[in-house]
């Protein structure tokens, strides 16, 4: 089946006859996303080309990263690895493709913003030059080390963190309780869920500063400077936060803010 192609301002979706109307309303959730980054981050890029591909054999063989970071992920977030980003491409799955990989009507909410969630690496990328892309050996074991970073990163200024609460209380019956901060295996799933609690306790400018660098002393040094607290202050308040997103309620708000709430 041939490939075509169509352009806005700042993407060209590449794809097959059949999926314009995905390839519309891809180009149309970028082009509002990058709107939106442009009043948080320096640099965000454009002349990005979007590939969908139209099964998960094809984005495997354009990009061998990916199939070895969905076997190291926990099995509750395996589906949502539906894509990856080079400095100037984001590959992803077609509508069709996505629905068929969905759990639910929560699960296909987080899937359909995978194009998303990549663009946004690609910005954190454009602005942190120790965030991948571009891909070789060592930025992937980078990655694997700040997974939580890059992919919670992504999912925040996506917008898309809360369509992952299925995946967050499937992880939390699963396996062995999750590690602080998230591990690359739980990054897809947990990661997000650092830069809410860090948005909700000390504001925005704190999760702009998070993605802003990746100090050599390492990520318990990150979380401290952004939470401007010690790490044993910032565990118990992220897992509380986390069980309670994973809840029907509301999510767990102030801890870090206020020591006495329960």
């Amino acid at each position: 089946m041939p490939w075509t192609e169509t352009d806005s301002l700042s993407f060209t979706v590449r794809f097959e006859e059949g999926d314009e109307e995905c390839a519309e309303r891809t180009l149309d959730r970028l082009e509002d996303l990058r709107l939106r980054l442009e009043e948080r981050f320096e640099q965000v890029p454009g002349g990005v080309t979007v590939i969908l591909h139209p099964g998960a054999g094809w984005l495997a063989a354009a990009h061998p990263f990916l199939p070895a970071a969905r076997i190291a992920a926990a099995p509750a977030g395996r589906r949502y690895l539906a894509g990856w980003a080079t400095r100037t491409e984001l590959h992803t799955l077609t509508d069709a493709a996505l629905e068929r990989r969905a759990g639910g009507p929560e699960s296909l909410r987080a899937l359909l913003g995978t194009s998303e969630r990549l663009y946004a690496q690609l910005v954190i990328a454009a602005n942190n030059e120790k965030v991948p892309p571009p891909w070789g050996p060592r930025t992937f074991a980078r990655y694997v080390r700040w997974a939580w970073l890059i992919e919670g990163g992504a999912q925040f200024y996506a917008g898309h963190w809360s369509s992952f609460r299925p995946a967050v209380l499937r992880r939390l019956t699963e396996g062995p309780r999750p590690a602080f901060p998230p591990s690359a295996r739980d990054a897809i799933i947990l990661g997000g869920s650092v830069f809410d609690l860090l948005d909700h306790e000390v504001g925005r400018h704190a999760c702009d500063l998070l993605v802003a660098r990746l100090p050599k002393a390492g990520p318990a040094t990150a979380l401290e400077t952004a939470f401007g607290t010690s790490i044993a202050e910032i565990e118990p308040a992220w897992r509380d936060h986390v069980d309670a997103l994973a809840g029907p309620g509301s999510a767990a708000r102030g801890r870090l803010a206020d020591p006495s709430l329960p």
